[in-house]
């Protein structure tokens, strides 16, 4: 089994972010670097991907920008938590269905680390809880390595998640854990971005098949 190096970028705007998630995965494609993931905090912006763009999905009162990562409309802003998996596949991984499924699965055992019970739904690929999806992913890849990933929504702000509307969502499908009521877990700990980015590394290795390293701080465009 491999392992993976887990980058804390801190807040960064998403256009610094998907520049570099291209730089990142040319070099993984040519076994540079070693398997990544990002760890990551955005100011507000909605991505448009493909399907919207082609549905002329128009989105009024938000930041946007356009992204070639696969679905809709993505929120992204400060409280949720997403994650990038720059990792190269093998073959035997090589589904991109059943990789999603991965990410779903990650992001339903690391909310019941912290005591909150997640779920699939059929109707929109992700992590739901109490009826409200909490987690997005979107992927890119290139010769099988990924960009792009998953987002979880912990405390954001006013109801900014729960009015966006498109791509067939009405508003207030997605929503966050603050807003549900999920203020601690099991141990009695503040649920906040710190908490989830732990159970995230605690269960990696169990759904991606990957021993996540040590944590380290890392500056987008700065060697790491």
């Amino acid at each position: 089994m491999g392992e993976v190096r887990i980058l804390r970028a801190g807040m960064v705007e998403h256009t610094v972010m998907a520049k570099e998630m291209k730089r990142l995965q040319q070099l993984r494609i040519k076994d540079k670097i070693p398997d990544t993931i990002i760890m990551v905090e955005h100011p507000e912006v909605v991505t448009v991907g493909p399907k919207a763009i082609r549905d002329g999905v128009v989105v009024e009162g938000y930041p946007t920008v356009n992204t070639d990562r696969g679905g809709g409309i993505t929120w992204h802003g400060p409280g949720q938590l997403v994650a990038y998996p720059i990792i190269k596949w093998e073959v035997e991984e090589q589904s991109v269905r059943a990789i999603i499924g991965r990410l779903e699965d990650w992001a339903i055992d690391a909310l019941a680390e912290c005591g909150i019970s997640g779920y699939k739904d059929p109707s929109m690929q992700g992590a739901w809880v109490d009826g409200h999806k909490i987690c997005s992913i979107g992927l890119s890849f290139l010769h099988w390595v990924s960009r792009h990933g998953m987002s979880i929504n912990v405390s954001t702000p006013g109801s900014r998640v729960e009015e966006l509307e498109g791509c067939g969502m009405i508003a207030g499908i997605h929503t966050s854990l603050s807003q549900l009521g999920y203020k601690t877990d099991l141990q009695e700990r503040e649920m906040g971005l710190e908490r989830m980015e732990e159970a995230l590394i605690k269960t990696c290795e169990k759904n991606l098949g990957r021993i996540p390293l040590k944590p380290v701080k890392w500056i987008p465009g700065v060697p790491a």
